[in-house]
């Protein structure tokens, strides 16, 4: 957490309400970096350090249960997070050409996770709890089931309709 910013006065607003819901005290921690989370679709490095000071913790604990839970993000996502699953059941049934689909479909090269315009974040998790509909894979947790390579261009039209492109 070595770089600093400034932290827009109408976030520390936001911020320091979500630590009075929550109490400031060490145990407080999970619920306000979730808090931070549904808002920005990551933690911003400089609201760590925020609630560190708030919470009375040192910058280093927070970065840890930041980075330990798979839940949280250091790095900005997409505006659609795209999960898609690869536990056995959607393995078997071809989410990895699913997944190769829809990084092709939104044009994600060299390893990137998230879109250079931020519409679109992609990933893969181990299981979505959903294998009688294998393969599956959810965008901002709506659930697709029976997702097939050629149905990937269809669901990807939608979302770029409803943001005008």
């Amino acid at each position: 957490m070595s770089r600093t910013a400034e932290v827009d006065l109408n976030v520390v607003d936001w911020l320091n309400n979500v630590i009075a819901e929550h109490g400031s005290t060490p145990s407080a921690l999970i619920p306000v970096l979730q808090e931070v989370q549904k808002k920005h679709n990551y933690l911003p490095e400089e609201l760590l350090t925020y609630i560190a000071t708030a919470l009375n913790l040192s910058p280093a604990t927070v970065y840890g249960v930041a980075t330990f839970y798979a839940q949280f993000s250091l790095d900005p996502k997409g505006k659609y997070i795209i999960k898609v699953c690869d536990g056995t059941a959607c393995h078997v049934r071809g989410s990895l050409p699913i997944y190769e689909a829809i990084r092709k479909r939104v044009k994600l090269v060299d390893g990137k996770a998230t879109t250079d315009d931020g519409l679109f974040s992609v990933e893969t998790v181990s299981c979505l709890g959903a294998c009688g509909l294998a393969p599956v894979i959810t965008i901002n947790d709506q659930v697709y089931g029976q997702v097939t390579p050629e149905a990937i261009d269809l669901i990807i039209d939608v979302l770029e309709k409803r943001e005008g492109m």
